[in-house]
């Protein structure tokens, strides 16, 4: 059994604010991602903090605060056939709970922080799991335009909650230190759970897992059947066997994989740019803060997705698409020039605007991908890009070691600009009308 898809057609006004805060359980899932999002950066700076006073170790204390990077990717290339096989409330609350209850043993101060390190980075291997399931909801509870918006907004929460986690988290450590910041951030870790329980409705799985699927429907990808689908809707094996089977198929189809890799490549190379910010900054001299720089691209691709999203009618925002993703790149060029503080964050602001061209692929994406394998194309798509985005960010430190801060800017935007060429037929909207 699946919960039916009752998606409206497309039209061309483009949705409101009030058409996705209407719905009852969006606003559930807007509300939980935030506390969430709040939850976790207030986590990893009180975790990060805790380790370095018990330490005095600069490496270790770093190592604390991006522990669930590398695990997160592991997790998302093993374990994201959980996100159609499981009910996805039962997922997202089963995971705030884990969480609630590392916390707890990571506030009570129990263990060494080698432990607390290992013991952050295992249960970050189902954090792929849960985002995957929660933005798979997302189209069945959002139809049509509303479903882009919906994607867009979480975007934005994503970013504004980060920031005000950093500041609530800064305010709780000099308040409470680190203990007392893990304890309340305890607090939020039930909150989200009970929002979730008691805000969304109860949807079986996608996919039910059976022995006898191996008589498997291998036709054409579809919106329900096909060799990603499937056509009796059953998991075939081991979650890890399923995941890794399912990555493969999807990344197998030509339309797929080509929405992936659009939506992985522009973005994710721009990223190359940021990493090396605080090089850059430390060249223009006494005064001049990185963080200004990382607050501008922060900014910049707020306010694009909010614009975008909400103010450009579908169809027309599907034809930007393409013209979207160049302006990743395009501003980062003037970086040959080196650019004083205030010229550079505006630059920053205005190439990171261009995130916004990936709404335009949300809802092409979404009508590409079988509805029983949603779960696990969105975990794709987010494991995906922070993969990318590390490659990038390890590979702009690596020139820098070379080249001159400005010069690795510009050759990544050089490298966005040239993925997006790359991938304009992809970028490019059919050309039948929406």
């Amino acid at each position: 059994m699946t919960v039916t898809d009752t998606r409206t057609p497309t039209v061309e006004r483009p949705a409101t604010f009030g058409d996705v805060f209407a719905v009852a359980e969006f606003r559930v899932i807007f509300g939980s991602f935030g506390i969430f999002m709040i939850g976790e950066t207030v986590k990893m700076l009180a975790l990060s903090v805790l380790v370095y006073e018990r330490t005095g170790s600069g490496l270790l204390a770093a190592l604390a605060y991006v522990t669930g990077f590398l695990p997160h990717a592991l997790g998302g290339v093993f374990l994201l056939a959980l996100a159609d096989r499981m009910p996805a409330r039962a997922l997202i609350v089963g995971y705030d709970l884990l969480r609630l209850a590392v916390v707890v043993v990571l506030a009570t101060g129990a263990l060494s922080p080698p432990l607390m390190l290992g013991l952050v980075a295992v249960v970050a291997l189902f954090g792929p799991v849960s985002s995957a399931a929660r933005t798979a909801l997302l189209p069945e509870v959002l139809h049509g335009d509303s479903y882009v918006l919906g994607r867009s907004l979480l975007s934005v929460a994503a970013g504004g909650t980060q920031v005000a986690g950093f500041a609530v988290g800064g305010l709780l450590l000099g308040l409470v230190g680190p203990y007392g910041a893990l304890w309340l951030t305890a607090l939020t870790c039930g909150l989200s759970a009970l929002l979730v329980r008691l805000g969304l409705t109860r949807r079986p799985a996608r996919v039910r897992t059976s022995p006898a699927t191996d008589a498997v429907s291998t036709g054409a990808v579809g919106p329900a059947t096909g060799a990603v689908g499937t056509a009796a809707g059953r998991g075939r094996g081991g979650a890890v066997r399923e995941t890794l089977r399912v990555n493969r198929e999807l990344l197998a189809d030509r339309r797929i994989r080509g929405l992936l890799l659009a939506q992985w490549l522009p973005g994710s190379l721009l990223v190359g740019a940021e990493g090396v910010a605080v090089p850059y900054a430390a060249e223009l001299g006494p005064g001049a803060s990185a963080g200004v720089l990382l607050m501008a691209g922060a900014g910049g691709m707020l306010v694009g997705d909010l614009l975008v999203g909400r103010f450009v009618a579908p169809a027309r925002r599907e034809r930007w698409t393409p013209w979207l993703a160049l302006l990743l790149g395009v501003p980062m060029l003037a970086f040959l020039a080196g650019p004083g503080l205030l010229p550079a964050a505006a630059l920053f602001a205005v190439a990171t605007a261009g995130f916004a061209y990936q709404l335009g692929l949300a809802r092409r994406f979404l009508d590409a991908v079988p509805e029983l394998r949603r779960g696990q194309a969105f975990g794709l798509v987010s494991t995906g890009m922070m993969a990318m985005q590390g490659l990038a960010a390890a590979g702009a430190g690596g020139l820098s070691e070379w080249l001159a801060p400005g010069v690795v800017m510009a050759v990544a935007g050089a490298a966005s600009i040239a993925a997006t060429l790359a991938l304009w037929p992809v970028l490019k909207p059919a050309a039948h009308p929406r």
